[in-house]
């Protein structure tokens, strides 16, 4: 009768030293995949990076040109819940603009009622893509309003449209509801 144990096929020193040498070679490769994709992208002919940082300056200057010869139509809404006795319009309905230019609108707004009443507008943007590129500098919705009895006020809206907005999005409708606040209840939160 033999007593022999099997042996193992690899030592545990060769176990570690291999798992060594692929923690290294994983992290050389890590290294690697910076200039690897360039040159991959220049062998492929993509620029990196985004137009931006690819593009020359006088390249540079005519993707500007580009974007600031877009034409894009904004369409201006207004509801009011019925609970508030206000009416509540744009001035304009539509207004052509070129990103990254500020623009200024005014909605009016008019208390029906003989009492002193308080609103909040809630906007919207549709489609709801172009919500991160549609920015609002200066707006009524920030803030509570609050009108006397038979009180009419315009209020103004400056925003900008970014020209990053996708390219295939041409118009883009804000919409403003306008809900009545309880004495005392705080502001509601507008984007």
């Amino acid at each position: 009768m033999s007593t022999e144990q099997p042996q193992p096929n690899a030592s545990p020193r060769r176990h570690t030293r291999l798992l060594a040498l692929l923690a290294v070679g994983m992290f050389g490769f890590g290294f690697a995949l910076v200039p690897l994709y360039g040159l991959l992208c220049s062998v492929a002919g993509i620029q990196q990076g985004g137009v931006a940082a690819a593009a020359k300056p006088a390249e540079a200057s005519a993707v500007l040109a580009a974007a600031s010869d877009r034409v894009i139509v904004v369409k201006f809404d207004g509801t009011v819940h019925p609970d508030l006795p206000w009416d509540f319009a744009p001035v304009e309905r539509r207004l052509e603009v070129r990103p990254g230019q500020t623009y200024e609108v005014h909605f009016v707004a008019a208390n029906r009622s003989s009492r002193r009443v308080t609103g909040q507008a809630i906007p919207a943007v549709a489609p709801w893509q172009a919500t991160n590129y549609f920015s609002k500098l200066e707006c009524f919705c920030f803030r509570q309003q609050t009108l006397d009895g038979g009180e009419r006020v315009e209020m103004p809206l400056r925003f900008t449209v970014s020209p990053d907005l996708p390219g295939n999005i041409n118009s883009l409708t804000l919409s403003y509801s306008f809900l009545r606040m309880a004495e005392g209840q705080g502001a509601l939160a507008a984007n």
